[in-house]
């Protein structure tokens, strides 16, 4: 590959460049993104606040405008499939923060198209796990950038993601025992979505010359670690495990998508959403999300990675099936993989099966749940 001085290849340098925007945004604090010979100051609405809107507002006044996704925009009353542009020609906080979170707002303003750069900035902030809203102020031809804040081209964030998938690497590895499954590996891999790590859990000693049962699992802090009763990923987890083990391993890959790839932070706000009557994927809209964020070409290339190129795909989820083939991993079967039904995921899982197309038997999960009662 082409080097490029102390950071290496062309490629380490895109991804240290949009690695060190990702945190930048995380942290509330602003990034210039430049392309086409025009660069614009982005604040990510997270860490928008009276001081950062006055020095923006100093820097381009009345030509500032606020980013919002598709899904937003429909939650704001307005049919679109694509992000635009709101006007800001006053950086008023309280306007931002209304439009971009508070629940009965409505539109206030016509909204324009985006550009190359817009989007650039609406994708760093879904890699930044932070709300799909932007601030950008564009700056002026010849005027100088503020100091102090880092500069990414856009071409940069819209081919990190590729980037990544391609990149992923082993970087540690170890047995570790398991309750019901003694004989498994962890693997862990670097890269994939953002900083992140991912982990390949082996269980026993599945044959790569064969179809390997392989279940793709998205980590959830609620349900995997405290066993939360508003969703199945709990029981998805340890009964893939418990399966695998007695029938000749398989591999789980854990991987570092929190809230159908929203974050944490996000899953918990539409959480708060869920609790006064929202459904999970409408909770979701109402931040700017859509059904799912989550892309699956790391895992495949992780799978690769470990000599694992034909599958029995453990899961509901048709997405994941056609990630995979698209991918190069040939699919071979289907295995479902259903928890309990209790009366905090009943919506949730019937959600899933009627919005987002998955394998999921509600009505049966329903009579179980009452043949309980």
């Amino acid at each position: 590959m082409e080097t490029s001085g102390i950071l290496g290849t062309k490629a380490d340098i895109v991804r240290a460049q949009v690695e060190r925007a990702i945190a930048e945004f995380r942290a509330a604090r602003p990034v210039l993104i430049h392309g086409a010979g025009r660069t614009v100051l982005a604040f990510g609405v997270d860490g928008i606040d009276h001081v950062a809107a006055g020095a923006a507002a100093a820097l381009s006044p009345s030509m500032a405008h606020l980013l919002l996704p598709a899904a937003r925009l429909r939650r704001l009353g307005l049919e679109r499939s694509a992000p635009a542009r709101v006007a800001l020609p006053q950086i008023t906080p309280s306007r931002i923060e209304t439009l971009a979170l508070t629940i009965e707002a409505r539109i206030d303003a016509p909204v324009s198209p985006v550009d190359d750069l817009d989007e650039a900035a609406l994708e760093l902030a879904r890699l930044a796990l932070i709300v799909p809203a932007v601030v950008m102020v564009p700056l002026a031809a010849g005027s100088d950038a503020p100091l102090h804040v880092l500069s990414v081209d856009a071409a940069a964030i819209g081919d990190f993601r590729k980037l990544e998938a391609r990149l992923i690497r082993i970087v540690g590895r170890a047995p570790v025992p398991l309750e019901g499954a003694p004989d498994t590996e962890f693997v862990v891999f670097r890269g994939g979505e953002g900083l992140r790590d991912q982990v390949a859990i082996v269980i026993g000693k599945p044959n790569p010359a064969q179809p390997v049962p392989v279940r793709l699992h998205s980590a959830c802090l609620t349900g995997d670690l405290f066993g939360s009763l508003k969703c199945d990923c709990g029981d998805q987890l340890r009964d893939t495990v418990e399966w695998m083990a007695k029938n000749g391993g398989g591999v789980l890959l854990y991987l570092d998508q929190e809230g159908r790839g929203n974050g944490i932070a996000n899953k918990m706000r539409a959480y708060r959403l869920q609790s006064l009557g929202w459904d999970t994927y409408d909770a979701d809209e109402v931040l700017g999300f859509d059904l799912d964020q989550r892309r699956f070409d790391f895992a495949a290339e992780m799978l690769k990675q470990l000599g694992i190129t034909s599958i029995d795909v453990m899961t509901n989820n048709p997405v994941k099936i056609a990630a995979m083939a698209d991918a190069g991993i040939e699919v071979r079967s289907e295995r479902r993989v259903i928890g309990r039904a209790t009366d905090e995921n009943v919506r949730y899982l019937t959600s899933k099966r009627d919005r987002a197309g998955h394998a999921i038997d509600a009505d049966a999960l329903l009579a179980s749940l009452a043949a309980r009662k």
